[in-house]
């Protein structure tokens, strides 16, 4: 079995203050799903994002990454009970959950250990989410210098594993009863410059070129970005959400 990546700890600090928020719609609509709301697993939880949100809609959460840096920096909730557990082996009881979801941390798993993981501990009908985003939008010159950073400059030191996101996890089996849902998600937030400047700094690929480089590649396309985005204007961003719902029977 291969060890999931360990990838954010360093910028965990940074992940907090800068990835974006999942749409409320989303959130709400997985909350909606099972059968029961008495007990959520949130894999690959970072910094608690998904589990502070859903924790109002179930009584209890265990929210679980294999960084304890990113533990550490997690949103405190009195229902949320936090460790630092490997995705394809953990501590739960048998049949514990009614809801699983992961967001953006699907693609660094071993599909088939975890998913053998998900069936032992899901209750029967029990729920699992995946998903994750792609690249942001913003217009098309900025776009433009954005794609040019992600494929050619940072491009080379992303993961073997980031093809999963490119490929909108179409890439990524999914051995279970698959759900429909009939609507589209997409994370959409008005942000100033310097809020992009610190999302493009939580990237995975960053940490590996900067143990090469003497330079950071975010402060320079940074600049060619600001010709067209004034330090104080206000821009919408918007990322593209694709995700996979299925019920375990």
């Amino acid at each position: 079995m291969k060890r999931t990546k360990e990838n954010f700890s360093k910028q965990a600090h940074l992940y907090r203050k800068f990835r974006p928020q999942y749409p409320k719609a989303l959130l709400q609509m997985l909350a909606e799903l099972p059968e029961n709301n008495i007990c959520l697993w949130d894999c690959g939880t970072g910094n608690g994002q998904v589990a502070a949100a859903l924790s109002t809609a179930f009584k209890t959460v265990q929210a679980t990454d294999i960084s304890t840096e990113q533990i550490k920096y997690a949103i405190p909730k009195d229902n949320i009970h936090y460790s630092v557990q490997a995705a394809e082996k953990t501590s739960f009881d048998a049949n514990q959950f009614d809801l699983i979801t992961v967001a953006q941390a699907m693609h660094w798993f071993d599909f088939d250990a975890f998913y053998k993981e998900v069936q032992r501990v899901a209750k029967k009908n029990a729920i699992l989410a995946i998903w994750g985003y792609g690249l942001l939008r913003i217009s098309e010159e900025i776009d433009v210098l954005i794609d040019d950073y992600y494929t050619q400059i940072i491009g080379p030191y992303w993961d073997v594993e980031r093809k999963h996101i490119d490929n909108h996890y179409t890439s990524i089996p999914f051995p279970f009863e698959a759900l429909e849902i009939n609507r589209s998600y997409s994370i959409d937030l008005q942000w100033k410059l310097d809020e992009l400047e610190g999302y493009l700094n939580t990237w995975s690929s960053l940490q590996k070129y900067l143990r090469e480089h003497a330079t950071n590649p975010v402060d320079t396309v940074i600049k060619q970005i600001e010709a067209y985005w004034g330090k104080e204007e206000i821009k919408e961003v918007s990322f593209p959400i694709f995700l996979k719902i299925g019920r375990l029977t």
